[in-house]
């Protein structure tokens, strides 16, 4: 390679999201700045990880350097970092898609979401969305990255000062790693001491202490190594010699974020599989968790060999565990394609996600107060593995926790649930809509309250789908408080629950003919109700038909071709319906009034009158003949 082919780089633009991220990064979106370091250090150690994968097959690769290293060279004087493994390192074409875009999908909520947050010290976010090796730049004027990829015969430089653009260059052999990455950073003035060994040691022993490749660090370009992390597995180490701060830097280094694990599960399984397993479940939500394309963060290792992040070791429905699975069973030379096939990865899944199970049970039953830090945070996706996972539905039923309109603020159990059963009780009552506030007051639990029969408010959009699918819990099925026949003539009301006055038999049939009539076309059917004690009216499901929430989610997502007809419902000890009851039929108000009462129970359920002009007639002809 020449001397003036090398000089001739090639310009190009950042994608717009991009440059809208290094914008933020540049002008110190975190308030700590030390999240760069950790950030390029995973970086390196994955490089690593990924040759020793493709050496596997290609051992030539390796060379006559087969240890994998990452080393930090200091220049205090210049004002320089630099961070070099011997990884599989970058072609120029593989700068440019790796350097200049962001592939992770959910990048404008990203990007949302740091604007929204900026000056804060949430610097959580970095890892979560991989695009860590931006973070260089809250620290660095400019960055340089030489790069040779393993078993290649040339170099590339990618250079960038984070403002809107960059160049890649080839460069001399002489001037790139003989194999792997080099990032060079050229410091800010106020970020300077990033070149003193002092906080380099700092942050490498409190951030990237367990990554699983050695780290040596160099005060001098010509000075002599000092080891700063021996590059030891970890999950290996029996947890007797492992500290909570071990487990803490590791589980950042594993999981890719800055708070500390609120509940760690390690242990090996021995049998006729063996294998490690170092998982950890987060304290913190992430806000992508219900991104449809995000998927699981379990590594997968064979014999310490990295072979993927995203192996599928657990449930869609435990995606928010984070970790690693090393296995002696699984051959080495054995291709991603091959893991979905693999008899003995499919017991690793069962032995894993019946293991964290067991383990949320356990700290269920031990420490109610931080299960339901981890419930509060991750509860409606565990939720999804009852309508997903049969052979475990019972095992996440004794898991679940709800609030109830008797809980207050506190989470009740299935357990405690079936416990407080009352006389002639034979049903789960819940009651399913998008928030709590709303759910408390709909009309429909008034009957309930009125003989105190607990309810499970149910605000989650999975709530609707695993409660349509015939669950039951120690025998007593789940029944929706507004679907068919309430059947609670059977249960005492408590004691000091008012009773209302009847409207007369006759009177009141009369009545519901009528409302039949008038409302034809807009109601299945029009009756009396078990629910209502104050409301005059509610809307519920037939009883074969759909509950009303779900038949509600699944139009809006265009998923019902035409929704069902609710039953209208009225309650015969409301004066309203009394007096409605003995008003003679030609009274031109009559019809007015019934529709009226139809659009009430739409609005009491969260609903629009299905014709706002009509109602707004109705109600202008009933307010003239009211001030008459």
């Amino acid at each position: 390679m020449t001397t003036e082919t090398a000089s001739r780089p090639e310009t190009h633009a950042f994608e717009a999201d991009v440059s809208k991220l290094l914008h933020m990064m540049v002008h110190s979106v975190y308030s700590d700045r030390d999240v760069f370091l950790r950030e390029l250090i995973s970086n390196a150690a994955d490089a690593c990880e990924k040759l020793r994968y493709e050496a596997i097959a290609t051992p030539s690769l390796l060379g006559d350097d087969p240890q994998p290293r990452i080393s930090l060279t200091l220049d205090a004087d210049q004002g320089r970092l630099t961070i070099e493994d011997n990884g599989i390192g970058m072609t120029a074409a593989d700068m440019g898609e790796t350097l200049g875009t962001i592939a992770r999908s959910g990048t404008k909520a990203f990007m949302d979401r740091l604007a929204a947050d900026a000056g804060k010290a949430d610097s959580q976010l970095i890892g979560q969305f991989g695009v860590g090796f931006y973070s260089a730049f809250m620290v660095a004027r400019e960055v340089e990255v030489f790069s040779r990829r393993a078993g290649a015969d040339d170099a590339a430089c990618w250079r960038s000062d984070g403002l809107g653009t960059y160049t890649i260059a080839p460069v001399d052999l002489d001037d790139a790693p003989q194999r792997g990455t080099r990032v060079v950073l050229h410091l800010l003035d106020d970020a300077k001491s990033y070149a003193e060994r002092s906080t380099v040691e700092r942050i490498v022993k409190a951030q990237s202490g367990h990554v699983p490749v050695p780290i040596t660090l160099f005060e001098k370009a010509d000075s002599e190594g000092a080891l700063v992390a021996d590059g030891a597995a970890l999950w290996l180490k029996p947890r007797s010699e492992i500290s909570e701060a071990d487990y803490a830097d590791f589980y950042r280094s594993v999981a890719g974020q800055y708070d500390s694990p609120a509940h760690t599960i390690h242990y090996r399984a021995e049998g006729r599989f063996e294998y490690s397993v170092l998982t950890f479940i987060p304290q913190t939500k992430p806000f992508d968790l219900f991104d449809p394309d995000r998927k699981g963060h379990i590594k997968l290792y064979v014999r310490r060999v990295f072979i993927t992040d995203e192996a599928p070791v657990l449930p869609r429905y435990l995606r928010f565990v984070r970790g690693l699975v090393d296995s002696t069973d699984l051959p080495l030379n054995m291709s991603r394609e091959m893991i979905q096939d693999s008899p003995v990865l499919a017991a690793i899944q069962k032995g894993v996600t019946g293991r964290v199970l067991n383990e949320l049970q356990k700290l269920a039953d031990s420490d109610s107060e931080a299960y339901l830090r981890i419930w509060e945070n991750f509860g409606p996706v565990l939720k999804e593995g009852l309508y997903e996972d049969f052979e475990r539905r019972d095992t996440l039923l004794g898991l679940a926790r709800f609030k109830t309109t008797t809980s207050g603020d506190d989470w009740r159990s299935l357990k405690d649930y079936v416990a407080d059963l009352r006389e002639n009780q034979t049903a789960i009552y819940y009651a399913t809509g998008s928030d709590l506030d709303r759910l408390s007051t709909s009309p429909q639990l008034e009957g309930f309250r009125a003989r105190g029969i607990e309810v499970l408010l149910l605000p989650d959009q999975v709530d609707n789908f695993w409660t349509s699918i015939g669950v039951d819990f120690d025998g007593k099925p789940f029944k929706s408080v507004t679907q068919g026949g309430a059947d609670l003539t059977l249960i005492p009301l408590s004691d000091g629950a008012p009773s209302s006055p009847q409207a007369e038999a006759g009177a009141l049939d009369s009545f519901i003919a009528f409302a039949k009539e008038a409302l034809a076309g807009s109601v299945s059917d029009v009756r009396v109700s078990e629910r209502l004690t104050s409301s005059a009216v509610c809307l519920v499901a037939s009883e074969s038909g759909m509950d009303r929430q779900l038949e509600k989610l699944l139009a809006n997502a265009g998923q019902l071709p035409q929704a069902s007809l609710p039953v209208l419902e009225v309650n015969p000890g409301h004066l309203l319906i009394q007096k409605l009851a003995t008003t003679d039929d030609a009274n031109a108000m009559k019809a007015d009034l019934a529709h009226l009462l139809l659009d009430q129970a739409r609005i009491a359920d969260g609903e629009q009158p299905s014709d706002a002009r009509a109602f707004a007639e109705r109600l202008d002809r009933l307010m003239r003949r009211a001030v008459d």
